[in-house]
């Protein structure tokens, strides 16, 4: 759709500044600095479409993850014929393996439940510091990442330690860190960089988008995958020492008479 023609649905300034969360007085401003074209103008009233509203969505987003307005501005001006809709869902897309997984808010007593311990706040304390909880009172916490801490709770139900078990978040989060990091630093060389390189053609942005929708999981299943066979050959490899150390001997080297 073309920035000249109107789109099927328009709306007032006023309109357009409540579905893109933002003030009128933040419309006006990026509009005076050319981040959205002109509205479509009756008489003295002014009309936005979609195409407003989808610029307007990509300025938020890109300020919500940390961009300056300068950075904003020159990366929109410079690409204007760049639709703001496969930005967004490239965004949307990169975000979609759940980064942004709901909060859950929970008595201090049921998470204790949950890991078969009693009670204790210092643990709530190292949860919060991690930065996986956050405290709302006296009783009750909310879960930043619901689906790490249930995770934790259930090894601690298993048999492990709360001390344990919080000594080996902040490990396995450095070394996943690295790996996404890999992962993120290959994609873009390899895929995006030539896509940019190539000056962002129109044609082609369903398919990185696509492309980069689909490596996510395939990254996800490699690293599980990867992890499950080192986790059972570390559990092997343990336990057969230990089996040794009791004369049991080992696979390669049986105990005779057995």
């Amino acid at each position: 759709m073309s920035h000249g023609a109107p789109a099927s649905e328009e709306f007032t300034i006023d309109e357009l500044a409540q579905r893109a969360e933002m003030t009128v007085r933040n419309v006006r401003a990026y509009s005076g600095r050319g981040l959205i074209p002109p509205p479509r103008l009756e008489g003295r009233t002014g009309y936005y479409n979609q195409v407003h509203l989808q610029k307007l969505r990509l300025v938020r987003e890109l300020l919500d993850r940390g961009y300056t307005l300068a950075a904003v501005e020159k990366a929109m001006l410079s690409n204007p014929s760049t639709a703001s809709s496969h930005a967004l869902d490239l965004l949307q897309v990169l975000d979609s393996p759940g980064r942004e997984e709901e909060p859950e808010e929970m008595s201090r007593d049921a998470l204790a439940a949950l890991a078969g311990v009693g009670r204790d706040d210092a643990l709530i304390d190292a949860l919060v510091e991690y930065g996986l909880a956050e405290h709302v009172d006296e009783n009750t916490v909310r879960l930043v990442s619901p689906t790490v801490v249930r995770a934790g709770a259930a090894a601690v139900a298993l048999g492990l330690s709360t001390t344990t078990v919080m000594a080996l978040f902040p490990l396995m989060r450095e070394s996943l860190s690295r790996i996404a990091d890999a992962f993120v630093a290959s994609t873009v060389d390899e895929i995006v960089q030539p896509f940019l390189d190539a000056g962002m053609p129109e044609g082609q942005w369903p398919d990185v988008v696509a492309v980069v929708e689909r490596l996510i999981p395939v990254a996800s299943q490699v690293t599980l995958g990867i992890f499950r066979r080192q986790l059972g050959q570390a559990i092997e490899h343990e336990l057969g020492e230990k089996l040794a150390e009791l004369g049991y001997g080992t696979p390669e080297e049986p105990v005779s008479g057995s």
